[in-house]
C-alpha cells in the first residue's frame, strides 16, 4: 500500500516526511515497557513506582464540593475566555499571603490552561527565527521545544552539583546574550530539588535588565519548600521589571489533573500573553476557576499538610539512599530526591548511565525512578507514590522500599 500523501505535508519542524518512522525509544517508553514486564515476570509483587510526576492524592474535600457546586450553575456553562476577575483576585491575594508578592489582579495577572499550556505559548510572543531562548537541563523542556518550532535557538545550561544546581548565567556569550529573549528558571527545581535563595534571583534579575530578557519563572513547585518561608522572584526589588512567574494549582492542591496555573508579574509580558493565549484557547472551566478560590482561600491549611507528607517521605527516602552508599541529599522543595546513579554492583552489572540503572532497578527490584544523563550520571525518585492506607501504608511502602535495596553493594 502506497504511502499518504500526508506522510509528505508533514513539518519540517517535527520531522517533515520522516515523521513517525522514527525508531528511537525515547526514556519514558522505556520506562513503561520495563514496568509491564517486570510485572508480568513478578505476578503478585507490587512495583514501587517512583518515577511519576504528579500527587499521588485527590484534591481537598471542600475543592471538590465547590467544584460540584459550581458545574451545576446556569452562569458557568460559557467560555471563560481569558479568565473570571474572582480568580484573578483571589490569586493575586494568595500572591500577597505566601510570597509577600504584589500584584495587580487588574493588569498583573491571567490564567492558563496548566503550566505547560502557558510555556508552550510564551515563544509565541516573544521569538523570533535566530533569538534565543535559554534553559537549564536536566528540566522541563516545553518552552524549548516551542522556540525551535518558531525558528528560534535554546542555549542550554547544566545544573550541576558544584554550582547548587544554579545555571552559570556568566558562562553565557556576548552573541548570546545579545539575542537571547527569554531565560527560563525553575525552582524548587524538577529533578533536581534545588531551591533558588534571594541572592540567586537577584542576580539573575540583575542578569535581565543588563541583557534585555525576560525571565520566565517556573514555580509550580513553589509552595512545596522545605527550606523555610516559599520565594517568589517577584517579591524581590526590580523582580516585576524583568519576570514572569507561573504558578499552579497542581503540586500544592493536588489539582493536577484540573489543568489551571496562572501568569503574573510584568504587565506587558502578561498583556501580549494574553493576546497570543486568547488566539489559542477559549479559557478554563469557570467551575474549576471557581473550586480553585477555595482551595487558595483555604492555602494555610492544604498546601502545609501537603508539603509536610512530601518532607516526611523524601527524608525516609534519603536515608535510605544514604545508609547503601548514595550520595544523597536531603532536596530543599519539590517532591523530587536527584541522585547520582552508581557505576555498577560489586562484580556484577555494570550501568554505563542514568538510564541503565533506572532500567535495572524496574527489572530487578520492582523500583521505578527517571533517568537523567543530560548533566551527569542520575536518576530522580519521587515522593510521589502510591500509599492508600494512611501513614500505616507509607511506611509499609517505605519500608519495602529500604528493603528491596539493603542487599546489594554499589560501586562508585
Amino acid at each position: 500500500m502506497s504511502e499518504s500523501y500526508l506522510q509528505f505535508n508533514f513539518a519540517d519542524r517535527i520531522g517533515g516526511s520522516m515523521f513517525g518512522k522514527d525508531t528511537k525509544i525515547y526514556k519514558f517508553e522505556k520506562i513503561k515497557r520495563a514496568k509491564r514486564a517486570a510485572m508480568a515476570a513478578n505476578p503478585g509483587v507490587v512495583l514501587i513506582d517512583m518515577g511519576v510526576g504528579e500527587p499521588d492524592e485527590q484534591a481537598f474535600p471542600e475543592v471538590i464540593k465547590a467544584l460540584c457546586e459550581e458545574a451545576e450553575k446556569w452562569e458557568n456553562r460559557i467560555y471563560a475566555d481569558n479568565g473570571i476577575q474572582e480568580f484573578k483576585t483571589a490569586a493575586a491575594k494568595y500572591m500577597k499571603e505566601l510570597y509577600n508578592a504584589e500584584i495587580n489582579p487588574e493588569t498583573e495577572i491571567i490564567h492558563a490552561i496548566g503550566s505547560k499550556s502557558a510555556l508552550s505559548l510564551l515563544p509565541a510572543c516573544f521569538i523570533n527565527p535566530g533569538d534565543i531562548t535559554i534553559m537549564t537541563i536536566p528540566g522541563y523542556p516545553v518552552m524549548g521545544t516551542w522556540t525551535k518550532y518558531l525558528g528560534g535557538e535554546v542555549v542550554n545550561l547544566p545544573l550541576l552539583a558544584e554550582n547548587g544546581f544554579m545555571p552559570d548565567l556568566e558562562s553565557l556569550t556576548a552573541d548570546q546574550r545579545k539575542r537571547a529573549k527569554l531565560l527560563y528558571l525553575n525552582y524548587p527545581n524538577n529533578p533536581t530539588g534545588a531551591s533558588a535563595t534571594e541572592s540567586f534571583f537577584s542576580k539573575a534579575i540583575d542578569f535581565a535588565r543588563e541583557n534585555n530578557i525576560l525571565i520566565v519563572s517556573d514555580a509550580a513547585y513553589a509552595p512545596l519548600n522545605f527550606n523555610g518561608k516559599p520565594l517568589s522572584i517577584l517579591s524581590l526589588p526590580g523582580g516585576k521589571d524583568v519576570a514572569i512567574e507561573l504558578h499552579s494549582m497542581s503540586k500544592g492542591f493536588n489539582m493536577t489533573g484540573w489543568r489551571l496555573s496562572w501568569v503574573c508579574g510584568n504587565a506587558l509580558a502578561v498583556k501580549v500573553f494574553a493576546d497570543v493565549k486568547d488566539n489559542a484557547d477559549s479559557g478554563q472551566f469557570a467551575a474549576i476557576q471557581k473550586a480553585a478560590i477555595k482551595a487558595l482561600e483555604n492555602q494555610q491549611h492544604i498546601t502545609p499538610a501537603i508539603c509536610a507528607k512530601y518532607e516526611r517521605r523524601l527524608k525516609s527516602m534519603t536515608e535510605t539512599l544514604k545508609k547503601i552508599g548514595f550520595p544523597a541529599k536531603m532536596p530543599q522543595g519539590s517532591f523530587y530526591l536527584y541522585v547520582q546513579a552508581p557505576k555498577g554492583i560489586q562484580g556484577g552489572t555494570q550501568f554505563a548511565s542514568g538510564e541503565d540503572f533506572s532500567q535495572w532497578l524496574i527489572k530487578e527490584k520492582l523500583i521505578s525512578s527517571v533517568p537523567w544523563d543530560d548533566a551527569g550520571r542520575f536518576v530522580r525518585f519521587s515522593a510521589t507514590f502510591v500509599a492508600r492506607g494512611g501513614m500505616e501504608k507509607e511506611q509499609e511502602v517505605l519500608k519495602t522500599f529500604a528493603e528491596r535495596l539493603s542487599d546489594v553493594k554499589f560501586v562508585w
